[in-house]
């Protein structure tokens, strides 16, 4: 069984050559602080209380990279459970200090799987 510990982060999409809008109104309309930081894809994150906010440029499409962060307590088990299971499983971008991987719901949804070192 999966050990969910908590929502991590979110991914929200932004339009191409749209980052330094978006900085400006999450960080000064809305006063979130900016994890700094070269994050994959060109993203800026941002803290919200216990979470984080991924903003990434991105084309419209099917297969977005939008999703939610869920961080477990046993990543491992997850992967093998959910591979034995029949779920495509994925990985994207190494990011020290955290271990990762994606599945996409039966509707395309991607959802990522997180646990820190």
């Amino acid at each position: 069984m999966i050990q969910f510990k908590r929502l991590d982060h979110i991914l929200v999409s932004i339009p191409e050559q749209a980052t330094a809008a978006a900085r400006q109104f999450y960080s000064e309309i809305l006063g979130l602080r900016e994890i700094p930081g070269n994050h994959p894809g060109g993203a800026i994150w941002f803290e919200i209380a216990d979470i984080q906010l991924h903003l990434r440029e991105e084309t419209g499409g099917n297969w977005s990279l939008r999703h939610p962060a869920f961080e477990v307590d046993n990543l491992d088990e997850a992967r093998q459970e959910l591979a034995r299971k029949g779920v495509e499983i994925s990985y994207s971008s190494v990011i020290e200090g955290r271990d990762r991987f994606f599945i996409r719901d039966p509707f395309g949804n991607r959802i990522e799987f997180i646990q820190y070192e």
